[in-house]
């Protein structure tokens, strides 16, 4: 069906399945959004965030979803509300974040009429894992996005799995360097080894999410190798624990590798830079991402980065050159990949973490991120 009412050319409505994600990954393009004089609605859960995404100077309503339940009614309730949000405000486009948004605002968008602009920073754990949740994942996002104006992807390498399985036309689709990087805010810090220096032994940090499929045991399985012939190297954890996902780590996990004192769990935070100031290298071993924004941040930061040679991690990450990769899955590699980092001169840390911040004033720049939402929402309002 179509809206009965003429939407309103300038108002844009931007949702994700948390109000975090708007707020730490989102902050810039909304601020762009609005000095351009559009009207900017928020749509997510509530939760402590809420107050900071209204900080921001645009709209918010909340709305509530099960982020990852597989519940068929809960989710056809989660597609209703959409659509009476969207009848309600009528937007000239909406634009999704995250896999639930992106699959039922999209068909709410097509019941409604309204425009929609998706972007797929990840595929996903059920979409990875396959089987039948994978299947059904699959076709929900074909029939979801096939009237999308445009989907954004942040590697190459998933925009290639979405058209081969036919889930997107390839005309619709644009890359996106990650969500971008805000140069001024992170900023590079004095790097100069001195933690090595006084006999501290480097500081290798890994910061996300706490789940197995960021591969928290293959750093923590990496960190007691290293540790056994280098006792003064650390290992430190920042992240979110009690995460809602079928691959949460759990919190008895942390607390036995704190108590064996192979990590140190640093708890979680609002401004991670000053503990990317302190680290000497930034460790993600991954399974797979769209655009790790941990990598994008200590490499504005002007950290040596080490990662799985997986899509998302290897566009952040030259092998050798800002950093190093190591295989998947392996923590017998990336333990390898830690001496070979601890045993490297205090020159090449640094060129390394020269060559990071270079990378990031290149490729992960936000302007450009906000430059090509920018440009396809002007096609869609015509304004």
């Amino acid at each position: 069906m179509r809206m009965l009412k003429p939407e309103k050319k300038r108002r844009v409505l931007i949702t994700a399945n948390t109000t975090w994600n708007l707020v730490n990954f989102r902050s810039g393009f909304i601020a762009a959004l609005l000095e351009r004089g559009f009207d900017v609605v928020a749509v997510a859960p509530i939760d402590e965030y809420g107050s900071r995404v209204k900080a921001l100077g645009c709209g918010y309503l909340p709305l509530a979803m099960d982020n990852q339940g597989t519940h068929p009614l809960r989710d056809m309730g989660l597609l209703f509300k959409y659509v009476v949000v969207l009848v309600r405000l009528r937007p000239a486009v909406v634009l999704t974040y995250t896999v639930k948004p992106n699959i039922y605002a999209s068909l709410a968008a097509r019941f409604t009429g309204v425009t929609v602009i998706n972007n797929v920073s990840g595929l996903g754990t059920a979409f990875l894992r396959g089987g039948w949740l994978g299947g059904v994942v699959c076709s929900l996002y074909r029939v979801a996005l096939r009237r999308s104006h445009r989907v954004f992807f942040q590697n190459d390498e998933d925009r290639q799995v979405f058209i081969e399985k036919r889930l997107v036309a390839p005309a619709r689709t644009g890359l996106l360097p990650g969500s971008g990087i805000d140069l001024v805010h992170f900023s590079p810090l004095a790097f100069d080894g001195s933690s090595l220096r006084n006999g501290a032994g480097l500081v290798f940090l890994m910061v996300a999410r706490l789940l197995w499929d960021k591969g928290v045991l293959e750093f923590v399985e990496a960190a007691r190798r290293v540790k056994a012939l280098f006792p003064e190297s650390r290992f430190q954890l920042l992240g979110f624990l009690d995460v809602k996902n079928q691959t949460a780590v759990g919190r008895s996990d942390v607390e036995a590798w704190v108590k064996e004192g192979v990590v140190e769990y640093l708890g979680t935070t609002d401004d991670v830079r000053p503990f990317l100031a302190d680290a000497d290298c930034v460790v993600l071993p991954s399974y797979r991402e769209g655009t790790p924004r941990s990598l994008l941040e200590a490499a504005a930061m002007g950290r040596p980065l080490l990662a799985t040679d997986v899509p998302g991690c290897r566009e952040v990450v030259i092998d050798g050159v800002n950093g190093l990769l190591c295989r998947l899955r392996d923590s017998e590699d990336l333990a390898e990949k830690i001496m070979q980092m601890i045993a490297m001169p205090m020159s090449a840390l640094l060129q390394m973490g020269q060559e990071s911040r270079r990378l990031a004033e290149m490729r992960f720049d936000e302007q450009i991120v906000i430059r090509k939402y920018l440009e396809a929402i002007d096609e869609v309002t015509g304004l």
